[in-house]
This record gives C-alpha cells, structure tokens and sequence, in this order.
C-alpha cells in the first residue's frame, strides 16, 4: 500500500501563545536591530514564519519522530523474536 503524503498543517498558536511570540519578536528586533516594531509588523513577521518556515521544522520533527519509532519497534520486533519457543 502506498503512503500517501499530506500537506503539512497550517501551525496556529494560542491567542496567548501568539501575542507571546509577538512581543518575543519586537523585543528581539528593538535589542538587536534597534528597530521599533509595532504589533502589526511582529505579526506579520510572525505569520511569514508560520507559512513559511515552520512547515520545514514541523517536517523534520515528524521525520526524527519516524526514525525513533523505526528503532524502537525494531528493538520490540527483536524482543519478540527472543521469546519464541523451539518446537
């Protein structure tokens, strides 16, 4: 059977998880860029990320997720194996 792949899921934040993020993002452009964004333009930075960006973590995360699994049930298929009885 063939593994269809979906699209990964739009992120979405919590309104406080994004209003969190959003202050995260002026705080770090005024301390390293000493620029002054408003809440408008974090969101926007905030959202280019989301779109843009997150799916590659998001991805990889589901990747990594994969991998243990893989191992994991290769250890449990090896355990298995050790508890079968001659005949």
């Amino acid at each position: 059977m063939a593994v269809k792949k979906t699209k990964a899921p739009i992120l979405t934040l919590t309104p406080e998880q994004e209003s969190e993020a959003n202050h995260k993002i002026q705080r770090f452009m005024e301390d390293r860029f000493e620029l002054d964004l408003g809440s408008f333009e974090a969101a926007e930075i905030l959202e280019l990320f989301t779109r843009e960006i997150a799916p590659h973590y998001y991805n990889r995360a589901i990747f990594d997720v994969q991998a243990q699994l893989k191992e994991r049930f290769e250890s449990i298929e090896s355990d298995l194996w050790a508890l079968e009885k001659s005949s």
